[in-house]
């Protein structure tokens, strides 16, 4: 069985509004990034969030999967264009993760739309980000497919 760790670490300074965090990835596949309360509330000003990373998340093991299964299918993706759209809310309980809304576009010849997204919907239930948030997190997917220019 394959197994993988990825590891990222935070610094923070002060407090909660006023503080400030440097997020580093152990992978250096990013430069030391900035993180703060107002970027997950607020204005993100050039600053990261949970939320976006969780985003970026989303979206990348989103257009793999969906990759994978149009290749298994017989219908191999042309291109895919996949946006996560995170939403950090406030509830009675306090704030939460509260939704991710997967935005695909995509050009896979020999498929129509209904089925990219019967694949896009099948990809949203097998992604592994989508199984970790599942149950907790309310995960949608809006799929449109683009014709070949």
């Amino acid at each position: 069985m394959t197994s993988a760790e990825r590891r990222a670490q935070v610094t923070w300074t002060g407090t909660l509004a006023q503080g400030t965090g440097r997020l580093r990835l152990a992978s250096g596949a990013a430069p030391e990034l900035p993180v703060t309360w107002a970027s997950r509330t607020a204005r993100s000003e050039g600053k990261t969030s949970p939320e976006e990373l969780i985003a970026a998340a989303h979206s990348s093991c989103f257009a793999m999967g969906f990759s994978l299964g149009l290749t298994e299918a017989g219908t191999p993706p042309e291109s895919l264009d996949v946006t996560a759209v995170v939403t950090f809310a406030e509830t009675t309980g306090g704030f939460r993760v509260a939704s991710s809304r997967l935005e695909v576009r995509g050009v896979v010849p020999g498929l129509d739309q209904a089925g990219f997204a019967a694949a896009a919907e099948a990809a949203r239930d097998g992604c592994p980000v989508s199984q970790a948030l599942r149950g907790n997190v309310e995960i949608s997917v809006a799929a449109t497919l683009d014709q070949a220019s």
